[in-house]
């Protein structure tokens, strides 16, 4: 495994247990269809998350601005055939976060936007 992927996943494991230390049950990582990819489909209640990570070693790209409308058009496709194929997910109330994950002094750091896009219906 390369260096890069090492660390995404070593940040998502981050974002896993930032989560579950906030009451989230981790349904799927990596949930991967042909058109797009989801790093972390999470449960708490009837809140059901679907969640890009994002990590950079550097601060000179703003995390934020990296989920492009593409790439969320991307996530919303897999979040609805996620949906489509679990149908006791249905009642759930569905949001899209970002986690965004620095290295700052060898340590991880994460910001945590709730509901940093929708979708457009």
């Amino acid at each position: 495994m390369n260096l890069r992927k090492k660390k995404g996943n070593h940040a998502e494991q981050f974002v896993c247990q930032y989560l579950c230390d906030n009451g989230f049950t981790i349904i799927a990582r990596n949930y991967r269809k042909r058109y797009g990819e989801i790093d972390i489909i999470a449960k708490k209640n009837d809140l059901l998350v679907f969640v890009e990570v994002k990590r950079r070693d550097t601060n000179q790209i703003d995390l934020a601005e990296v989920i492009i409308p593409s790439k969320q058009r991307k996530i919303i496709s897999v979040a609805k055939e996620f949906l489509s194929t679990h149908t006791n997910t249905i009642t759930c109330i569905c949001r899209f976060d970002v986690a965004l994950v620095e290295t700052q002094d060898n340590n991880l750091q994460i910001r945590y936007i709730d509901n940093a896009f929708t979708t457009d219906e």
